[in-house]
């Protein structure tokens, strides 16, 4: 028995954000002190390094759950299934719902009990709950949907990943460009078939890393509002990354029996198109191979990093041919991986 993907979703919010956007910005430095350099070089090595042009946000009147809702009802009639069959849904999630121009999150109840609400599910044997496991949450309740269905206590799983980090960023500290809103969805489903998921590895790095990513004071000293923002420790972070997701890439790809020559494509998280190739690149090096040519589909340079919602946006795009260069086919071997606050590493691979 194992899980298989039968519908995708993903919602993209329809405001585009350039990189000019944040032309009038006042960026300061961790100590409250203005940068030397002027916004337009600052996104000039904004670009450089993470690829990334452009990002989307959400609508004034929209909140997370809301962009869960879209996701979640494209992936269930990709699926041509009925709502009430779904037995768990799983949402990804790391701030809640927070309203534009509020400071204030709310999710209570979950996100996910909102998004069945929403798809108007009557079963209440359908159980909703949300997972708060950094970025690479949406991977993480993907494996967790698997782990009931692989114990017989599901047959059809709902897993949403959706974030609006417009909302918790700083406006004064330059990383809040690359961070966007966004959600993508799947519905798995028990399969005895071989396509399916065929491996999973997850691990949590928190004696010495636990506060790379975490909530902060605005670098702004004289905001005395007490308010906190999503703050990084980019250079912590871009080691850390460098030195552990590798090797878990490894470990779920050799415990799947498949080999490296297998593997047809990597999904994973969109968070900095440099340190995303150079994960892959030291992924090969463990196999003392050379990176295949386009093995890595990207989307960063127009999404930026939308949190959990990175992978199953990528994924959705793949499966409905809106990336020209990237198709997945039957029998394709695919290795899902992200990385993120907790500091948190997830992997899967899956068969097609």
């Amino acid at each position: 028995m194992t899980s298989k993907i039968i519908g995708v979703g993903s919602y993209l919010p329809s405001e585009i954000i350039p990189n000019s956007f944040f032309q009038n910005h006042h960026f300061l430095d961790e100590n409250g002190k203005e940068l030397m350099q002027n916004n337009a070089v600052i996104a000039e090595k904004l670009t450089e390094i993470t690829g990334i042009h452009e990002r989307r946000y959400a609508s004034e009147n929209l909140v997370a759950s809301d962009l869960g809702f879209f996701a979640a009802r494209e992936a269930i009639k990709d699926a041509q299934i009925d709502p009430e069959s779904i037995d768990y849904i799983i949402f990804a999630q790391n701030f809640g719902d927070i309203c534009y121009g509020k400071i204030q999150s709310d999710a209570v109840p979950s996100l996910a009990a909102r998004v069945k609400h929403q798809l108007r599910i009557k079963n209440n044997y359908c159980v909703a709950y949300d997972v708060l496991f950094g970025c690479p949450g949406w991977i993480e309740g993907v494996i967790q949907g698997h782990a009931f269905i692989r114990a017989g206590i599901a047959k059809t799983c709902l897993i949403i990943g959706a974030e609006t980090l417009s909302r918790v960023v700083d406006a004064h500290d330059r990383d809040s460009m690359i961070f966007a809103d966004g959600a993508g969805a799947v519905i798995i489903q028990a399969s005895r078939g071989e396509a399916g998921i065929q491996s999973h590895t997850s691990a949590s790095f928190t004696l010495n890393e636990k506060n790379y990513l975490d909530f902060r004071n605005s670098y702004n000293r004289e905001d005395r509002s007490a308010t906190k923002f999503m703050k990084m420790n980019g250079r912590k972070i871009y080691e850390f990354a460098l030195s552990k997701v590798p090797q878990a890439m490894k470990k779920c790809l050799d415990d799947s029996g498949f080999a490296i020559h297998n593997l047809n494509k990597i999904l994973i998280h969109q968070a900095n198109e440099k340190m995303d190739e150079e994960i892959i690149k030291r992924f090969y090096k463990l196999y003392d191979i050379p990176v295949p040519d386009d093995i890595m589909p990207m989307i960063i340079s127009k999404t930026g990093n939308s949190s959990v919602a990175t992978i199953p946006t990528l994924l959705s795009m793949i499966l409905n041919n809106e990336l020209p260069n990237h198709q997945l086919r039957e029998n394709d071997i695919v290795l899902f991986a992200s990385v993120g606050a907790g500091m948190n590493i997830n992997a899967f691979v899956y068969k097609f």
